[in-house]
């Protein structure tokens, strides 16, 4: 009998955990909602729902207010937000040229950001990791002295192993089997885990969650600036594979007449669309980076025929890409970012033109192209969202009687 009431409290206590984290997920989306919309969206009774917000209130999670009076008879229903002071994220961001830093809390509410410029030469992960680290110094008194630090989320231009935070293949930073997540624990003074990610990944993370994709569970997200990453959502849910090492769109081999990758490859689908092709294809130098792209891009405002070729030709390859990636993975929702959602307004008519043709008419019937919402923050804010995760999860583990957060002694 004692270990039937031991089970039964077990699972009391696991049903409990999943409703706060339905309870917080909706809040952390969507923003404030009422009692009564809490119920709606999470399908708990009210009693569970007035049961389960004071518990997140008590523990300092949560606040409530009277809600709006709606003209109607009866008392409001109270309006409830989670406190964006009390738990917050650090994002991180590695890119080609620039490297980033965001302190965010919950509900997605970014309380300080900075991006700096950085060379494109190869730095050393010593230097890069520096750096980093001086940024966060800069950006982290924001007046939250009882913020704890949920988790760091690192988005970086590679190809990385979730598991360990182990950059194994970051071309066009130098970089091979680089432990970042275990460099930056060294350089950062938290206890708070470290999560490594690809920046493609943790765009189509955050567009899904605060950008252009919200709304959709099937969404492909494709960013490029000298190199292209993919992140693809299905049913709501990230695809990366066995390791994390999914979503490399860009290098499919699709020209095997073409030029050599970074990858070591040779007509990867980077080297057709990425930033050198348009400078290239436009007559710039291909090291002009996105000086060059806007220069590219004034040039085609003013009619340019060479600078029109170019970015119909890049739209051309994009589009026959993806196409295959719509027969294959059949989205609802594509989101370009970076260097390819700045083209968009450029080559919308070729994308959609190759989609018409190589693509399946079936699944190019439900699919559209959009410019990410996010811009080049996608991947620095789909980091901070990463970070955020573990409490999203598990919200009790954040919680104390006292009404501060506290960060759990397994972290």
């Amino acid at each position: 009998m004692r270990s039937q009431l031991s089970a039964i409290g077990q699972r009391s206590e696991t049903v409990r955990r999943a409703n706060l984290s339905a309870i917080v997920r909706e809040l952390h989306l969507r923003g404030p909602l009422t009692r009564s919309s809490l119920v709606v969206r999470t399908g708990l009774t009210r009693s569970a729902i007035r049961g389960l917000v004071g518990e997140l209130v008590e523990g300092g999670l949560a606040s409530e207010a009277p809600g709006a009076p709606l003209g109607t008879p009866g008392r409001p229903s109270s309006r409830v937000r989670l406190d964006p002071d009390r738990a917050v994220a650090i994002g991180l961001e590695i890119s080609v040229d620039t490297l980033a830093a965001a302190v965010v809390g919950l509900g997605g509410v970014v309380h300080a950001r900075e991006r700096v410029a950085r060379p494109r030469a190869h730095l050393s992960v010593d230097e890069i990791v520096g750096d980093l680290a001086e940024l966060v110094g800069r950006i982290w008194p924001i007046g939250l002295p009882t913020a704890a630090t949920v988790g760091i989320g690192v988005a970086v231009v590679g190809i990385d192993r979730r598991s360990d935070g182990l950059v194994t293949l970051a071309p066009n930073l130098g970089w091979r089997d680089v432990p970042l997540a275990e460099r930056l624990r060294g350089a950062f003074d938290v206890r708070a885990p470290i999560s490594v990610a690809n920046d493609a990944d943790l765009g189509a993370l955050a567009e899904l969650r605060r950008g252009a994709a919200a709304g959709y569970e099937d969404v492909l997200f494709v960013s490029g600036e000298v190199g292209v990453g993919g992140g693809l959502i299905l049913g709501g849910r990230p695809l990366t594979g066995a390791a994390g090492f999914g979503g490399e769109v860009g290098h499919l081999p699709v020209n095997p007449l073409g030029v050599p990758c970074g990858c070591g490859s040779v007509g990867c689908w980077e080297t057709e669309v990425g930033e050198r092709a348009l400078l290239l294809r436009a007559g710039h130098a291909p090291d002009e980076g996105r000086d060059g792209v806007e220069a590219v891009l004034r040039e085609a405002d003013a009619g340019s025929p060479r600078a029109l070729a170019a970015l119909e030709n890049v739209g051309r390859w994009l589009g026959r890409g993806l196409a295959g990636l719509v027969n294959i993975f059949n989205p609802r929702l594509i989101v370009l970012g970076g260097l390819l959602g700045r083209i968009h307004p450029y080559v919308d008519h070729t994308l959609e033109d190759c989609l018409d043709h190589f693509a399946l008419p079936a699944p190019r019937a439900l699919v559209r192209i959009v410019p990410a919402r996010l811009g080049v923050d996608a991947p620095l804010l789909g980091a901070a969202e990463l970070a955020l995760d573990p409490l999203l999860a598990d919200p009790a583990s954040w919680l104390r009687p006292s009404g501060a957060v506290a960060v759990p002694a397994s972290a």
